[in-house]
């Protein structure tokens, strides 16, 4: 298996950068890196413990919202073969930057994501406990128009070699790992209710959560609750990222 890890990028949109960095810092427990990039557009949130997974990213132009890097053992395929294998899938690469070390593409249904090297990381950070409960950021979820949700999901388990399954919730399928595979975060995919014509898919961070009073701890730091279900909480961060709380243990996969 070529897929060794997985980086979930929250990208910001510039006026409410700064304070959507100091929110998910306090959200995560994590500290922040120096800024990387031309124009200091990048950081990395460091866990206290583990390799990292978390990064952050200055937008220009839109709202913002969430991507995800795909990190490539390249000595059992090259970056090419996966992007390759992502374009028959029917991906659009978008991107290779000159050394080689970077290709930017997009789903058949419009979510971005990259393919970069594997740096060896492997030990997956642990959950922020507090005296009320534990909370980790252990999801990204896919949000799929519904007339592109089966290809989405058929694209995902083909580019990363995890069959697609059903979730306990209706409308949701989740990619299976391989067993014993340490990786940060699991892939789901959500079928929106409606679309609008030529909406794309989007995404958004889901943490495992046993804290009952989290939701408030969030809204403390800037967060908004936009909606409350049985097993999860809505919420936005102070840059307008969606996002949400799931009473579920924060594992850490393995």
């Amino acid at each position: 298996m070529s897929l060794r890890w997985i980086t979930v990028f929250l990208d910001l949109p510039a006026p409410g950068f700064s304070s959507g960095v100091a929110f998910w810092q306090e959200a995560t427990g994590y500290r922040l890196s120096a800024p990387r990039g031309e124009a200091g557009e990048f950081a990395t949130l460091l866990p206290p413990e583990g390799d990292a997974y978390l990064r952050v990213q200055r937008v220009s132009d839109g709202p913002g919202g969430c991507h995800l890097d795909l990190h490539i053992d390249t000595t059992a395929e090259s970056l090419d073969a996966v992007a390759s294998r992502a374009v028959r899938l029917g991906a659009n690469v978008l991107h290779r930057d000159d050394d080689g070390g970077l290709i930017v593409a997009s789903s058949p249904a419009g979510l971005a994501f990259c393919l970069t090297h594997w740096a060896g990381e492997s030990v997956v950070p642990g959950p922020l406990v507090t005296a009320t409960g534990a909370t980790r950021l252990d999801t990204l979820c896919i949000d799929v128009p519904p007339d592109r949700f089966e290809q989405e999901c058929t694209f995902w388990s083909g580019l990363t070699g995890w069959e697609a399954k059903p979730a306990r919730v209706p409308g949701y399928s989740y990619l299976e790992r391989p067993a014993g595979q340490p990786l940060p975060a699991w892939l789901l995919l959500q079928r929106l209710d409606t679309a609008r014509p030529g909406q794309h898919a989007r995404a958004h961070a889901d943490f495992g959560c046993t804290d009952e009073l989290a939701a408030g701890r969030h809204a403390g730091l800037g967060a908004r609750v936009v909606d409350t279900h049985e097993h999860w909480t809505v919420l936005t961060d102070p840059a307008g990222r969606e996002y949400c709380l799931v009473s579920r243990d924060p594992h850490s996969p393995s």
